[in-house]
C-alpha cells in the first residue's frame, strides 16, 4: 500500500471527505439546539367548528419545545388527529418562527348503533366523538364495515320516500344483510334481502306507490309494513292483525 500513492490519495480523499461529513452533521445538530430560532406561535389556518382551542393546546402541550428546525411535525400531527373530531391534521414549519395547522374535521351525518358516542360522518367512517349541537342524525345499525355503504343507502332510500314526504330515522342491516327501515312517523319498512329479480329498489318503490292508497286517516295507522313479497305486502296493526294487499302483477 504504501508503494501505490495513487491508492494512498484516494484514501486520504475518503477520510478526509468522511470527516467533512461528520462536522457538517455536527454543526447542524449543534445549530439546531441554540436559541438562534426560537419557535413563537403555533396558527390554525381556519376556522374550526367542533375542535376547540383548549383541545389543540392540550394535544400539543409539551410538544412545542426546541427551536424551529427541531419540532417534530409529524409527532405534532399524530397528536392533533387523536383529538375526536380531527379526521386529518396538516402541520408545517412557516419561517421564521411559526408552525401552521390545518384540521380537516368530520362532519356527522349519521348515528351508529345504540351508542351515543359513535358516529359516522360524511365519508361513512365510524368514529367515536360527543355531540356538541343537538342534530337530528339517523341512526345506521349494521355490521362493521358496512357504515359506508348503508350511508350510501340512506341517501338513496331518502330520496325514493320523498313523495311520501316521510323522513328515515334509522336503517337497520341485519348479519344476513336484510334490510329494515324506521320512518318518522313510527311506521317500520320491511325490505329484506337484496334478491336480483326483485330488488331492494323496486320493493321500495313499490312501497312508495301504493301505501297512500292503503292508509286511511280515519282508521288505525299500521304499525309496520313487509314488503319481502314478490307482488304485493302486508301491512300489520296493533293486536297482531294484518291486512294484506296487492301489487300489479
Amino acid at each position: 500500500m504504501w508503494h501505490k500513492p495513487q491508492l494512498m490519495t484516494a484514501v486520504s480523499d475518503l477520510l478526509f471527505a468522511a470527516a467533512a461529513a461528520a462536522l457538517l452533521v455536527a454543526a447542524a445538530v449543534w445549530t439546531t439546539r441554540l436559541p438562534l430560532f426560537p419557535l413563537r406561535e403555533l396558527v390554525v389556518m381556519h376556522e374550526l367548528q367542533e375542535v376547540r382551542r383548549v383541545e389543540i393546546e392540550r394535544a400539543t402541550a409539551g410538544m412545542l419545545r426546541g427551536n424551529f428546525f427541531s419540532i417534530n411535525l409529524d409527532a405534532l400531527r399524530q397528536s392533533l388527529e387523536r383529538l375526536p373530531w380531527v379526521r386529518r391534521a396538516e402541520v408545517r414549519r412557516q419561517w421564521p418562527a411559526r408552525i401552521e395547522v390545518r384540521i380537516e374535521e368530520h362532519r356527522a351525518a349519521a348515528r351508529w348503533g345504540d351508542t351515543p358516542s359513535q358516529l359516522v360522518n360524511t365519508h361513512g367512517e365510524v368514529f367515536s366523538a360527543v355531540l356538541t349541537r343537538d342534530l337530528a342524525l339517523p341512526v345506521l345499525n349494521g355490521p362493521v364495515g358496512l357504515s359506508a355503504e348503508m350511508l350510501q343507502r340512506h341517501a338513496e332510500f331518502s330520496r325514493a320516500l320523498q313523495p311520501l314526504g316521510l323522513r328515515l330515522e334509522q336503517i337497520t342491516l341485519s348479519p344476513r344483510l336484510a334490510w329494515q327501515l324506521r320512518l318518522d312517523d313510527g311506521l317500520l319498512v320491511e325490505l329484506g334481502r337484496e334478491q336480483s329479480k326483485a330488488s331492494i329498489g323496486m320493493r321500495l318503490a313499490r312501497f312508495v306507490e301504493y301505501y297512500p292508497t292503503v292508509t286511511d286517516p280515519r282508521h288505525a295507522h299500521p304499525l309496520a309494513v313487509d314488503m319481502r313479497y314478490p307482488n304485493g305486502f302486508v301491512l300489520r296493526f296493533a293486536g297482531g292483525t294484518g291486512h294484506e294487499a296487492r301489487g300489479k302483477q
